[in-house]
């Protein structure tokens, strides 16, 4: 897999549990909004990530499907984060928080392991999955090609630099990703948002709250963080873990008005409280690079 700033993932090892990661208050144990749930057999789980869920007809009808262009990011074949797709010239393009797909680094020098120690694994999105244990992948399932995260985050672990984006291969018959979700489904990255913007987050919990794997959903308003001005803020509940990478999506009018995405969710301190770095130029280089390796 090509990677920027050094970062490795080692499909050797298994996935292993990420969380939230608390920001601010100390009386709430550190972590992630990461890994949500288990695959029920490893060999089944090891599958997914290299096969496409396709009956006789295609891929099942995404007008049936509430969120077509959100689903979750497998590693190692099991639900690490959630991820979404953003509207990119070749369609294959997703984004998600870098500590999904990165170590974080500190003091200038590159992490060794995501931060519960185990290694992230080989990567996967599956959008609009749902179901109990495995689960279903309605849109298939899509082999990660590159991530592109900023060196703030992989040497320095910078909240403010929380995102990444990751370039999938076309499926067996060459269509893209977006292709298959809609192509007038996912929403256009801006890179000079405000932080005061109609919001809705859509997001997979982890399945100790959210055994049949559902996204969920949420319309509000964003702001600066409190503790932390650079970050946006909403309140919002059911955000658990597994939320990490949430799609942050401005002006979102509803089927074929998907609105602007500005960022991704980062952390929080609880199922309510939840932050996303704002999008920026170096975002947007991001991206670009994505959507070349996605060519």
């Amino acid at each position: 897999m090509d990677q920027q700033g050094d970062v490795r993932t080692h499909p050797e090892a298994p996935a292993g549990p990420e969380r939230r990661r608390e920001q601010r208050r100390p009386a709430v144990s550190p972590g992630l909004k990461g890994i949500a749930a288990t695959a029920a057999l490893v060999g089944v789980a090891a599958l997914l990530a290299v096969v496409f869920a396709r009956d006789s007809g295609g891929y099942e009808n995404r007008a049936a499907l509430a969120f077509p262009t959100v689903g979750v990011l497998m590693a190692g074949g099991e639900h690490w984060c959630t991820a979404s797709v953003v509207d990119s010239p070749q369609g294959n393009v997703v984004a998600t928080a870098a500590h999904c797909v990165a170590p974080a680094g500190e003091d200038g020098r590159p992490g060794e392991a995501a931060h519960d120690g185990l290694a992230i694994g080989e990567l996967a999105f599956a959008p609009a999955f749902s179901g109990e244990g495995a689960g279903k992948q309605p849109l298939g399932v899509w082999k990660v090609s590159s991530v592109q995260v900023d060196e703030r985050w992989t040497k320095w672990g910078e909240d403010t630099a929380d995102f990444a984006f990751l370039s999938v291969e076309p499926d067996a018959d060459g269509r893209s990703l977006q292709e298959v979700v809609g192509s007038g489904e996912a929403p256009k990255p801006v890179w000079t948002s405000g932080y005061e913007r109609e919001v809705t987050v859509v997001g997979y919990p982890e399945s100790e709250h959210n055994p049949e794997n559902k996204p969920v959903a949420c319309t509000t308003q964003s702001r600066h963080d409190e503790d932390d001005p650079a970050m946006l803020y909403i309140q919002c509940s059911g955000f658990w873990t597994g939320t990490s990478g949430s799609p942050w999506i401005a002006d979102r009018g509803g089927p074929g008005r998907p609105g602007q995405l500005i960022g991704v969710l980062s952390g929080g301190d609880t199922d309510v409280d939840s932050t996303a770095a704002l999008f920026d130029d170096r975002a947007k280089a991001l991206y670009e690079r994505a959507a070349k390796q996605a060519g």
